[in-house]
Parts: structure tokens; C-alpha cells; sequence
């Protein structure tokens, strides 16, 4: 081996255990809260643009980006009324308002010259390109955003499943988790001041400490197929960007 390798290699050894390259691919897992800004429900288009604008920043660096976006935003006007719904009825009405936050997620980074498709679970021609892997795969390869609307199409299956069936469809590299707080903490940090963050946890660890990141279907999922979920703080500028890119933010799990 010559010096030149050596030196390479010894490198890659003194890296810290959650250092992550740039990746190639990710899915960017956002809440339907997330494009509500400060407001309660709906959609807040300074805050819309703002994900937007990030969102971009990151595909015009190269890197394939694939975003699951939920309805919580839209749904959560109708929530009490589903109450008394049956739950495959009020699935339904959940997975069609992802495709409304898709659609204006779209519109936002269309209008800053970003090319985007909106693939639907539910197919309707009118509005999204039906769901197609190989097709998804080849839009990301061109360096469009693929957004994923509806979900997988089937009740009883939340956001972030779906984010974790599209990101292993695709062979994204990881499932980004955008949330409210930093990353993954042993207790709600909302509520206990000594709550303590972890840098990188296991799936297991997740699942018997019920730490609500994600569903537990997702982790399962992400566990059996060995596919990193990073978690993030969305509110902080410029995060998507530094979790595409490799800087150790927020929580790695895996």
C-alpha cells in the first residue's frame, strides 16, 4: 500500500462515530405543522418558500432529494369531526390532505426555478403523476424533487411509514426526520429541564424505550433493513443543508 493511501486511510479512522459523508439520496421526512409556520392550521407561504428555498439549496448541490410530507395542518380542522368516522373514511381524507401540502410544497419550489414532481399513491391524473418506483428513481436521477403524496394509499398506515417504504423503494441512503427539538432525547425536553440528547441511539433502543420518534412499524422497518434515520431540529436555518451534507446534527438512529 502506498503512502498516499495510508494517509487516506488512517484519516477515515480518526473520524467521530456519527460522522456521515455527504449523501447521495435522502428522504426528507416533513410534518404537515412544519408548513403551518406560526399559525395553528393551513399553510403559511413565508414558511412554505423558506423549506423551499432549503430544499433547493440542497439539490443544487447534487444530492437526490425525495420529501414525504404529512396533512396534519389540513386534517386537523376536520380531526374532531373524524372522530366518530370510520377510521378507513378518515385515513382517506388524512391521505388526501398530504396531497394538497404536496401540491403547495410543489408550486414553492417550482416558483424559485427548482423542477419538481408530485407523485400520488392515489392516482389522480389531473394533478400528480401516479406513484411509479422506476419512475421516481429516474426524476430523482434527472435532479428533480420527488415529493410523495397519499402516503402508501392504504389506512392504518401513518406518514412516516410511508416515508420509510418510499426512502427503501428508492434506495435513499437515509429517512431525515424534521422535528421541533434538536434530536432524539431520553425524556420530552418540553417538560424536564435535565432531559439529555442522544448523539446516535439503536432501533431497539427506540422501540423498548418508547420514545415516540417515529411509529414504531417505521423503526421496525428501518431496523430490518439497516436504513439510518437521522432526526433534526426543522426550525433551525439552514439544517437540511447541514444534515444532506454530513455535519453531525441532531441524532443519528441505527
Amino acid at each position: 500500500m502506498n503512502r498516499g493511501k495510508r494517509l487516506c486511510l488512517n484519516k477515515q479512522r480518526r473520524l467521530p462515530p456519527f460522522f456521515m459523508s455527504a449523501y447521495q439520496r435522502i428522504l426528507l421526512k416533513l410534518s404537515g405543522e412544519a408548513l403551518a409556520g406560526p399559525q395553528s392550521f393551513g399553510l403559511d407561504a413565508e414558511r412554505v418558500k423558506s423549506l423551499a428555498l432549503e430544499v433547493a439549496a440542497v439539490a443544487s448541490k447534487g444530492i437526490q432529494v425525495g420529501v414525504v410530507v404529512g396533512g396534519g395542518n389540513i386534517f386537523r380542522g376536520v380531526a374532531l369531526a373524524a372522530k366518530s368516522m370510520d377510521r378507513v373514511a378518515a385515513d382517506h381524507m388524512g391521505m388526501l390532505a398530504t396531497v394538497i401540502n404536496s401540491i403547495a410544497f410543489q408550486d414553492a419550489l417550482e416558483q424559485i426555478g427548482q423542477h419538481t414532481r408530485v407523485m400520488s399513491a392515489i392516482e389522480m391524473h389531473q394533478v400528480a403523476e401516479p406513484y411509479i418506483r422506476r419512475r421516481a428513481m429516474r426524476h430523482l436521477e434527472k435532479g428533480r424533487v420527488v415529493i410523495f403524496a397519499a402516503g402508501t394509499s392504504n389506512p392504518y398506515f401513518s406518514t412516516d411509514t410511508a416515508a420509510t417504504l418510499r426512502a427503501l423503494e428508492i434506495k435513499s441512503q437515509v429517512v431525515a426526520k424534521a422535528t421541533k427539538v434538536n434530536g432524539v432525547y431520553d425524556k420530552d425536553p418540553n417538560k424536564f429541564d435535565d432531559a439529555v440528547m442522544y448523539d446516535r441511539i439503536g432501533y431497539t433502543e427506540i422501540l423498548t424505550k418508547s420514545l415516540g420518534v417515529m411509529d414504531a412499524t417505521s423503526i421496525a422497518m428501518c431496523r430490518d433493513n439497516k436504513l439510518p434515520i437521522q432526526v433534526f431540529n426543522l426550525n433551525t436555518p439552514g439544517n437540511i443543508m447541514r444534515m444532506a451534507t454530513g455535519e453531525p446534527v441532531g441524532t443519528i438512529i441505527g
